[in-house]
């Protein structure tokens, strides 16, 4: 009663002071949207992990005392499908050169400034391996190409095996005062490719590198705010011109969709937030819930202007029956949104917050400022009889006829979905992330095809003090380590101290092959490293592979395109070997382990999540409907839709990653929204009109059931524009939500009536 007494004195309220809520509803919007201009964009992909990861902790301890991994890596692939030509030299000097113009750039290593050393009597010569391509003679470049093909520095890192492609590496260091370096980095990089593509048309320039990833995750999410949401705009005016046949009120939708997201938005800007790649797709779920919300307050208004009522009464009306159910919705919403604070990854739970927020907001408009706006806008109906049938007349006429075989139909086809889920398992591939039209995925495609590749495991080994890198024992065992390492199918190329030591100790031998090896006192091996740091140019020091006071060394180890149980299986591997046959404390870590381990922390603390979720929303829908078992049947229809549709991604495809993981705490505060609507119109007919359960259903079907399938069709094509994206863990979230959501109707449709009828009788 006195959820009725609230409902009713807000419906005489709006339409008694229509134009100071718009007013005061204009002033807030406006309030809240000022913040937008605060609002950043977070391009870094470490965003992903929280700061007590122990992965991201790893990392930067392992960044803090070597050079940072953040690259570019140009791939330079000839025509002629081999590097090893005068002008592929030239190409790649110049690009190495024109490398150092990069923002950030700290180091570049090439196959032409490789620092080779070569014995002249008791002197050591360090020099570029390639100074003056223009003058090689034939014998000179097949020298030069001995020396590469030969040099574990440099193939498979910055040359493949065969010679047909090569690479320029550049480490930048950002210094973290903007979010627009990656940008400005990846900027001047394309700038330089297409220079040298055209100074060199004989070679083609691939893009890659963590700087470069950074970059597209940035670009992804503009694409998507830029064209998905224009797109989804048209899908929403069209379905609700086409549902509402009403004008007025599609443009008083549109105006509450704009006021929802920019709002927010600037809310998030007001709080010191700022967006990534994830959070970014905000305005786009945003609009969905709008719709969800408005279109149930519309579609009974509209129903009861065209049964003759005046417009005051209709808006009256059908505040008073949908106030509840649309609170209810929005709460559930949010809490099932709020669910992703559980997540440990960041952007997720930034999305989470936004949409709650927005949902909420949507709420406060929808109950407000619509009914307001349409009290003052011009608002023609055809008058209608009651005695007219529509199809949902005619479902509602099946469901009740066969209750029975639909219950028992959809319990079958629900609980055969259900018994697919084993196929499911969680895997991930951070590069994947990205569609194959991304110019960065083509490209690290294309490296990990033909050289290297972009995946790596770093090794971080301590000694006791400083400078005992040198002792013999430590540089025998990384050699073991190195070994090894070689012999495992994954790894592709091994990038470690002890290759320099062997190089120097043989060029101090008069370049004797014989002397290939580790020197045999900590002191020559001392001298060696100290002979040769003095000869190296600025920015080619030995800092990405020894630290500072030389109390240890960094293992940089490029594994295959592997996914996220490969990963972790490879590194499970190979501390179980370090922990067997070394005694050296050590820390491994690296942008794709990070990615890997995510998903397994993820899904166990999503679980967690959505349990608490779901409990919170089940006492909420008891507490509201006064009633433990309608409660109890409402979690039927609840829980299943994403399990089956999870069911359907085991046979589809079967890997969820890191996206994936927050489906099932998204949906399912979305879900619960058709239940609540059906259940509160199915309870009212019980309450009010003292029908039975057959008669409340079709009374239900009657007053909601067109503002469900709308509303599911709206919500459906939000997330699936949200599909479209380049950015996968986008584009599966909105695939796998837009699936649930469509389950969802159906089993709200087909199996809620047949459970109310069949367990909500009465005595």
């Amino acid at each position: 009663m006195l959820a009725n007494s609230f409902s009713e004195k807000l419906g005489v309220f709006v339409n008694q002071y229509p134009k100071s809520i718009i007013l005061v509803i204009l002033l807030l919007i406006s309030l809240l949207s000022f913040g937008a201009k605060d609002i950043g964009f977070q391009s870094d992909y470490r965003v992903y992990f929280s700061q007590d990861n122990p992965q991201l902790k790893a990392f930067e301890a392992i960044q803090d005392e070597y050079n940072k991994s953040d690259n570019v890596l140009f791939v330079i692939e000839p025509s002629n499908k081999n590097v090893f030509d005068k002008d592929i030299l030239l190409a790649i000097q110049t690009l190495t050169e024109k490398a150092w113009q990069i923002p950030y750039s700290n180091r570049v290593d090439s196959m032409t400034n490789f620092q080779q050393t070569i014995a002249e009597g008791d002197d050591l010569i360090v020099s570029d391996l390639v100074l003056t391509p223009n003058t090689l003679t034939p014998p000179q470049i097949q020298s030069i190409k001995q020396t590469a093909i030969n040099e574990p520095l440099l193939v498979n890192r910055l040359v493949s095996s065969t010679g047909h492609v090569a690479g320029v590496n550049v480490v930048v260091q950002m210094p973290g005062k903007n979010n627009d370096e990656v940008v400005e980095i990846t900027r001047h990089a394309r700038k330089i490719a297409s220079e040298i593509e055209a100074s060199f048309p004989m070679v083609k320039i691939h893009l890659t590198g963590l700087a470069i990833m950074a970059n597209a995750f940035t670009e992804e999410a503009m694409k998507d705010n830029v064209s998905l949401v224009p797109a989804m705009y048209g899908i929403v005016i069209f379905v609700l011109v086409f549902c509402l046949r009403s004008f007025s009120a599609t443009i008083a939708v549109v105006i509450l969709i704009l006021f929802s997201s920019a709002a927010t938005i600037g809310a998030a800007g007001w709080l010191g937030w700022s967006l990534n790649s994830t959070s970014a797709v905000s305005p786009i779920i945003i609009l969905t819930l709008v719709v969800a919300d408005s279109v149930h307050l519309l579609v009974s208004m509209l129903a009861n202007m065209r049964l003759g009522f005046s417009k005051a009464d209709a808006i009256k009306e059908s505040i008073r029956i949908n106030l509840q159910p649309i609170f209810l919705t929005s709460l559930t919403t949010a809490i099932g949104f709020l669910s992703m604070n559980f997540s440990d990854s960041p952007p997720f739970r930034d999305l989470g917050n936004l949409v709650a927020f927005g949902a909420m907001l949507a709420l406060l408009l929808t109950v407000t400022f619509l009914p307001a706006l349409i009290n003052v806008l011009p608002i023609r109906v055809t008058i209608v009889t009651e005695t007219q049938k529509k199809p949902i007349t005619w479902l509602a006429d099946f469901v009740i006829r066969r209750k029975t075989p639909l219950l028992i139909i959809n319990l079958l086809f629900s609980l055969t979905f259900l018994s697919l889920l084993p196929l499911n398992q969680l895997n991930d591939e951070f590069v994947k992330y990205f569609d194959t039209q991304v110019d960065f995925r083509s490209s690290t495609d294309f490296l990990n095809e033909n050289m290297g590749g972009i995946y790596t495991l770093e090794y971080a080994f301590k000694t006791n003090q400083a400078g005992d890198i040198n002792e013999p024992k430590f540089l025998e065992d990384l050699l073991l380590f190195k070994h090894w390492l070689a012999k495992q199918k994954e790894i592709r190329h091994i990038n470690t101290i002890t290759d320099t030591y062997n190089r120097l100790n043989k060029s101090m031998h008069g370049d004797n092959n014989e002397w290939y090896k580790l020197p045999d006192s900590r002191e020559l091996a001392a001298q060696y490293l100290l002979l040769y740091e003095m000869s190296l140019p600025y920015g080619l020091d030995l800092n990405d592979q020894i630290n500072f006071d030389k109390s240890g060394v960094r293992v940089i180890v490029t594994i295959d395109s592997l996914s996220s149980n490969e990963t972790l299986a490879l590194e499970s591997r190979i501390n179980q070997w370090l922990q067997n046959n070394l005694s050296y404390p050590f820390q491994v870590s690296s942008p794709n382990l990070m990615f890997a381990h995510i998903g397994t922390r993820n899904i166990s603390r999503m679980i967690i999540g959505t349990f608490a979720a779901l409990v919170l929303i089940s006492f909420i829908l008891m507490l509201a409907f006064r009633s433990f078992k309608l409660g109890l049947i409402s979690l039927i229809p609840n829980l299943l839709p994403a399990g089956v549709a999870f069911g359907i991604w085991g046979i589809l495809q079967g890997n969820i990653g890191l996206a994936l993981s927050v489906v099932t705490g998204i949906t399912l505060g979305v879900v619960v929204d058709d239940t609540v609507h059906f259940i509160s119109k199915y309870r009212r007919a019980k309450i009010e009109k003292q029908l039975n359960e057959t008669e409340a259903v079709r009374y239900a079907f009657s007053t909601v059931g067109t503002a469900l399938w709308i509303t599911s069709i709206v919500l459906v094509s939000g997330f699936l524009m949200l599909g479209l994206s380049n950015f996968t863990m986008n584009s599966e979230l909105g695939i796998m939500t837009a699936l649930t959501i469509f389950i969802a109707l159906i089993l709200d449709f087909l199996l809620l009536p047949p459970l109310l009828m069949l367990f909500d009788k009465k005595k």
